[in-house]
């Protein structure tokens, strides 16, 4: 429970969207900025990613449950679906947007949502939710970085924030065995040399 509690907006619509996930059963974790911010150095986020393992049978019950307060679109859903692609949301009264990932089965995200870690939050009531490891929200990062051509100094101080303020807590064991995997172990191995 850290500073990141100021802006506190982020967390709690995202929230609305896991809660809903989680009474469908949904396998989901809370992934991208939202995590490293959750693990490592506080940034503003305008969206939050969540990766959820949706198939079309929750699409009208996920609609339903969360058409008043958020912005949905049931045909770009549909499609994302069958796609395994992204689609988003947004909050009709903050115009907080969520993006949904609908992931394609791998050895990585059956990993990752194994690890997902519950966080919980004090507002009015506590809530929580399930998010990346540490060390997935690393791995996740490096992967994207990575697909998206190393130029983002964003991703890579996420990366080097969360390495830095995780520092003596990591299992880099786990780390080096899915950098590997998943093609990323020079930019890990770059990462820990840059914080120190």
């Amino acid at each position: 429970m850290g500073d990141f509690l100021v802006q506190n907006e982020p967390i709690e619509v995202t929230i609305r969207v896991t809660q809903v996930l989680e009474k469908l059963n949904i396998p989901y974790l809370i992934g991208g900025s939202l995590a490293s911010t959750l693990y490592g150095m506080v940034r503003t986020t305008q969206d939050s990613d969540i990766v959820a393992e949706m198939q079309m049978e929750h699409l009208q019950p996920f609609v339903l449950a969360l058409q008043d307060e958020f912005y949905v679109d049931d045909e770009m859903m549909a499609e994302s679906i069958q796609r395994h692609s992204s689609f988003n949301i947004i909050h009709r009264e903050s115009m907080f947007k969520v993006d949904i990932f609908i992931p394609h089965p791998r050895p990585f995200l059956q990993s990752q949502l194994d690890r997902a870690q519950k966080q919980t939050f004090l507002f009015e009531k506590e809530i929580s939710a399930k998010f990346s490891s540490p060390e997935d929200t690393i791995l996740a990062k490096l992967e994207w970085y990575r697909l998206g051509g190393e130029v983002s100094e964003r991703q890579w101080r996420d990366i080097l924030g969360v390495l830095k303020t995780r520092a003596g807590g990591l299992d880099l064991d786990y780390l080096r065995k899915w950098a590997n995997e998943l093609k990323v172990s020079d930019l890990l191995e770059r990462a820990l040399k840059d914080m120190v």
